[in-house]
């Protein structure tokens, strides 16, 4: 969510949406988190992610799948988001596709962590390995845009060190 805020500040048009004829921007990251719920899937937006730190994160998304559990997540806070984050390795996925929520104009997947052979060196070697994906709507984010927020996201999550220390 924290390396999703800071890419979504780097490349705007993630953070957008688009109804056909005319766009909108967001200058707020009000990210949507999909979490297994009593009855299915759910997305609460977290508000403002781009500002929150690490912990506020972590305690949001607990309180989130508590009350998901029990049904109990107020039709409000699923109302809003500019951009969703999706984590089928929780569920044990290797790769998956994650579908846009229109009008929305991207979605993050991120998958399981498995050991994978890797070449380093010249030689293969076993490392642990997960896949992100990201859908977006191609008429409002051009393919330069999107790989290059996967690849930031990416450089933020194997080396978080810049988001811990809020550089």
């Amino acid at each position: 969510v924290r390396a999703g805020g800071r890419g979504l500040q780097q490349y705007p048009q993630l953070n957008a949406q688009t109804n056909g004829k005319s766009r909108t921007y967001f200058n707020a990251g009000d990210v949507g988190v999909a979490i297994g719920g009593g009855k299915g899937l759910v997305v609460p937006v977290l508000r403002n992610a781009e500002t929150m730190r690490f912990a506020d994160i972590e305690l949001a998304i607990v309180n989130f799948a508590n009350r998901a559990k029990n049904n109990q997540i107020a039709l409000e806070e699923l109302e809003g988001g500019t951009f969703t984050i999706t984590n089928g390795g929780v569920y044990g996925s290797l790769l998956s596709t994650p579908i846009v929520n229109p009008p929305q104009s991207g979605v993050l997947g991120m998958h399981g962590i498995f050991d994978r052979p890797v070449a380093v060196n010249g030689q293969v070697v076993i490392r642990p390995m997960m896949y992100i994906a990201l859908t977006y709507d191609h008429r409002i984010v051009d393919g330069r845009e999107a790989v290059s927020f996967l690849k930031l996201v990416k450089d933020l999550i194997e080396d978080p060190t810049r988001l811990i220390l809020e550089v």
